[in-house]
């Protein structure tokens, strides 16, 4: 497991930071991504305390020119890349679709979809360059690629974008040793689902609390899932807390 590296977008804060750290544990350099500098620096200190490398690139993901200096910075200090985690993403606020703003549409699409197209190009392009080439690309999918939660019609349609997305990568990878899975994650707790535990919007238009898991078990899944050799894949994978709303959303 050593000497591999991983990029991490959106990893200064809840889900993002966390797997970031999972994989320093788990002996990944790191290059670490997101739009907030002083935050995306404390977690590359963290991880760094975990021995391995680990460097925080400020990023914005859905801005192609700063995504294409985020993978030359990979290459030009590691050299390759074994591990990308697409993770960045956005929620805008609630609304019912007929109240949804242009904006908040075109903000979710450009982050959650555009963003995470752009660095699967990326990482795609250095993978099948590289010798030894190949490597994996793991997409953060959410429970919301298959069962939206009301008012939440830009969210939900990025996410199932995302499921597209990861099946077309794993396709176009195979004959470049390229792999490609998807992690949908269900309340796992982060300062980003905090009002999940207090109380959520449901399927009937009632707000009620709902249960959430540690965050770390994310994490552990991922470093599975990436830890695997090229020749096997987690192609879908779910993590929920047991007893959240998700079957039927009851």
């Amino acid at each position: 497991m050593l000497g591999r590296i991983a990029v991490v977008t959106g990893a200064s804060s809840g889900i993002g930071r966390v797997v970031a750290l999972g994989l320093a544990r788990a002996g990944y350099d790191l290059v670490l991504a997101a739009r907030r500098a002083e935050p995306l620096e404390r977690v590359a200190i963290l991880a760094r305390d975990a021995g391995v490398a680990a460097e925080a690139v400020v990023t914005d993901v859905a801005d192609a020119e700063s995504v294409t200096r985020l993978f030359a910075h990979v290459a030009e200090r590691f050299g390759r890349l074994d591990v990308l985690f697409n993770n960045a993403g956005v929620f805008t606020p609630g609304a019912a679709i007929d109240a949804v703003s242009l904006a908040d549409w075109r903000r979710s699409v450009d982050v959650n979809l555009t963003g995470a197209f752009l660095c699967t190009q990326a990482a795609f392009r250095m993978m099948k360059d590289q010798d030894p080439r190949g490597g994996r690309i793991i997409n953060n999918g959410s429970i919301a690629a298959q069962a939206p939660r009301p008012h939440s019609a830009p969210y939900a349609a990025t996410k199932h974008a995302i499921t597209g997305l990861t099946k077309a990568t794993s396709l176009d990878g195979r004959p470049y040793d390229i792999a490609c899975g998807q992690i949908d994650i269900g309340n796992a707790e982060t300062e980003m689902t905090a009002g999940i535990a207090t109380g959520a919007r449901q399927a009937d238009g009632s707000v009620r609390a709902e249960p959430v898991m540690d965050a770390r078990h994310v994490a552990d899944a991922v470093v599975y899932m990436a830890g695997l050799p090229l020749s096997a894949n987690v192609q879908f994978m779910t993590v929920v807390a047991t007893n959240m709303p998700y079957l039927g959303r009851g």
